[in-house]
Parts: structure tokens; C-alpha cells; sequence
């Protein structure tokens, strides 16, 4: 369950094999549980939510959070320390741990007993995704697309100094700007720009 590739010469004795399994589990744990407290959620929403929740970048999160990376490095082969911190500091390597472990106890206790326990470690992130991850490029893009319109964004001005950057884009739809946004990113910007089109075309973005 804490073999690293690296480690070995047969991939089949590392974690992978586990890893498998383990998204399968928590996929289902996580579906039963946005399913079960937000019943007036459509099918679209529910996606969301439990794609943002098990995410890598979430499973990496509660890993970090569960000591895994520290396990890890308990059953390391002989390598360079360097080259161990790294494995153990990788978000792609602590997610995929998160998953043998999942996987490990679900073969030893099975569904039912662990599933209490898998729902707990994420569910900060499951209240996080219902209250504040709205991706309102994703919503815009999804409510042309009933009516066969596309968005476009384009970079209008790049303000500040390259350490302090601001970007300001805009969303046209069909030619017709419809939102101006700003922030440090280009996506944020973006994301600024499709939520002012939204309001533009007296389209709500889905809430649980």
C-alpha cells in the first residue's frame, strides 16, 4: 500500500493495483453522500460537486492531512533524501495513496464500515463545493450551448508590473461583449467575464 513505483521492478507490487480499486470507492462514497444531502440537486450539479471533491488536488489535500505522505516515507527503499521528499510532497503521489488506502481497508472491512469515515475526511470539501465552487465558465459555455451559441474570451489589457500582473478580459458572445472581467490570472479574469455575461443573459448559475 506505501510501495512507490520507484521502488519496485514489477509496477503490479506498488500501489497502483490498490489505487484502482481505492477511486472506485471513494467515487461511490462521495456520490452517495452529495446524493443524499442535496436532494433538490440536478444530475449536473451532483457531477460537479463529487468531481471537485475527489479531485487530485482534494485527495492530495486530506492525504496531506492523514499523515500518508510521513507512512509513505516510513516504508521507502534506499534512495536519495532529496528524491524521497519529493515523492512524498507530490500531489499526484499523495492522492494515489489516499486511494490504496481506501482500497486496503475496503478489502478488510468492506463498504459499509468504512464508508462513515470516507464521507468525514472530505466533507469540508463537499460543504466547500456546495457553497462557494461555481464555475461560471462552465455554466455560461452549458447555457449557450442549449441554444447552440458559443462564448469567446479575449485579453483586452495586461496591467502591472510581471510580479503583480492583472489581466482584464472580456466575453463575447455572437459577437456582443457581454462581461469584462479582471484578476491576477487569466482564467480568474475569465471566470469574472463569463459570470458578468451570465447576469447579462438573466442566466443563474446552479446552487445546491
Amino acid at each position: 500500500m506505501f510501495t512507490h513505483t520507484s521502488w519496485v521492478e514489477d509496477r503490479s507490487d506498488s500501489y497502483e493495483r490498490l489505487e484502482f480499486l481505492g477511486d472506485s470507492v471513494l467515487e461511490l462514497a462521495i456520490a452517495r453522500a452529495v446524493f443524499d444531502r442535496f436532494p433538490g440537486a440536478s444530475e449536473g450539479r451532483l457531477a460537479k460537486v463529487r468531481a471537485h471533491v475527489v479531485s487530485r488536488q482534494s485527495c492530495a489535500a486530506v492525504a496531506k492531512e492523514l499523515g500518508l505522505g510521513d507512512r509513505l516515507l516510513e516504508f521507502a527503499r534506499e534512495a536519495p533524501r532529496d528524491e524521497l521528499q519529493r515523492i512524498s510532497r507530490s500531489r499526484n503521489v499523495l492522492a494515489a495513496v489516499l486511494e490504496a488506502a481506501i482500497a486496503a481497508v475496503y478489502l478488510e472491512h468492506g463498504f459499509e464500515a468504512i464508508e462513515p469515515a470516507i464521507v468525514d475526511a472530505f466533507s469540508e470539501r463537499i460543504e466547500y463545493a456546495r457553497s462557494s465552487h461555481v464555475d461560471y465558465k462552465t455554466e455560461l459555455q452549458e447555457a449557450l450551448a442549449r441554444t447552440g451559441r458559443q462564448v469567446h474570451y479575449t485579453v483586452l489589457e495586461v496591467e502591472g508590473p510581471p510580479h503583480d500582473r492583472r489581466f482584464v478580459c472580456a466575453a463575447h458572445v455572437a459577437g456582443e461583449q457581454l462581461g469584462i472581467g479582471r484578476g491576477s490570472t487569466k482564467k480568474a479574469a475569465e471566470q469574472e467575464a463569463a459570470r458578468q455575461a451570465l447576469d447579462a443573459l438573466g442566466v443563474v448559475p446552479e446552487r445546491i
